[in-house]
């Protein structure tokens, strides 16, 4: 599989395929985690029988790259997955969960913690690639200490026939976290969760969406900013629709409990312009990959 020779963790199916270390950071399997650390059990909400624990306890100079993928029919994958992150390291982190084969109708769940520790740095960059009839559920909690900094980008490159998505984020004095996501869905029903609290004093934070819709697919998105001390937050959605028979739902909520704490959302909804369709197509393209190129550039993708 491309990519597999410099994965430091690789599952396909239910089985661990392969475990890299490099100098400074714990990878394991979840359950062993379990096993071996006792801190660890605070944060798994039952013992793992599936999933990856990495722990990140000194400072390393490549990205961590992990890959779980479907390749067999009606697989099912149920995992609990740990990030920790030690204080004051910076890591980049490289996540890909992907199917193999277009008709698997695999189930692929996925829930965790990721913990990022004073003064800690993370960018994420996850990636998803399904089949088009494969179920997909991932719920993550990511706890940022104080001065912690993320970066994560969540992107759908092909989507699954149902897909679900639940993340909330809690910020500690002085910490920063931005959140992307984008999808470009086909056939989709998507279901998305969010909600990102600003505990902390000088707590700062956006939650940015990028969502096109294609034939037949149902996005709804329930995205929330939480302000309980002098914090700063921005929210900011928005949904393209290219289908007829496309539905786009946005929900954005603020809730703010602090007199000095400024969060602010802007949610838009629209349609591709004929005008700029027909513009790309008189330059030669068809109309395909015209349509193809206006939701790149909505999606930021290159």
């Amino acid at each position: 599989m491309k990519g597999a020779k410099n994965t430091h963790y690789l599952q396909i199916d239910n089985k661990v395929k392969k475990i890299c270390r490099p100098e400074g950071v714990e990878i394991l399997p979840a359950g062993l985690a379990w096993k071996k650390y006792d801190w660890t059990r605070k944060y798994f909400a039952l013992k793992p029988s599936s999933g990856y624990f990495i722990w990140a306890r000194k400072q390393t100079k490549n990205p961590l790259l992990s890959c779980v993928s479907i390749s067999s029919p009606r697989i099912k994958q149920r995992m609990q997955n740990l990030l920790v992150v030690e204080d004051n390291i910076k890591i980049d982190i490289q996540g890909t969960c992907n199917s193999l084969k277009k008709d698997l109708n695999g189930f692929h769940q996925a829930s965790g913690k990721i913990v990022i520790k004073q003064g800690a740095k993370v960018n994420y960059q996850h990636v998803h690639s399904w089949g088009e009839k494969d179920i997909v559920e991932t719920s993550y909690q990511f706890f940022l200490e104080k001065d912690a900094r993320l970066n994560y980008n969540y992107q759908v490159i092909m989507p699954p026939r149902e897909l679900k998505t639940n993340n909330r984020l809690i910020l500690q004095e002085n910490a920063s976290a931005n959140l992307e996501m984008s999808a470009a869905c086909v056939e989709t029903k998507f279901d998305i969760k969010e909600s990102l609290i600003l505990k902390g004093r000088n707590a700062s934070g956006m939650l940015k969406l990028r969502l096109a819709a294609g034939k037949n697919s149902r996005i709804s998105a329930n995205s929330q900013i939480k302000a309980e001390a002098e914090a700063k937050g921005h929210l900011d959605c928005q949904g393209l629709l290219t289908d007829e028979k496309a539905v786009v739902s946005l929900v954005p909520a603020l809730v703010c409990s602090h007199q000095k704490a400024r969060i602010t959302h802007e949610a838009s909804i629209g349609r591709v312009s004929e005008e700029q369709l027909n513009y790309l197509m008189m330059r030669g393209l068809t109309e395909k990959q015209a349509l193809d190129l206006i939701i790149n550039g909505f999606l930021d993708y290159e």
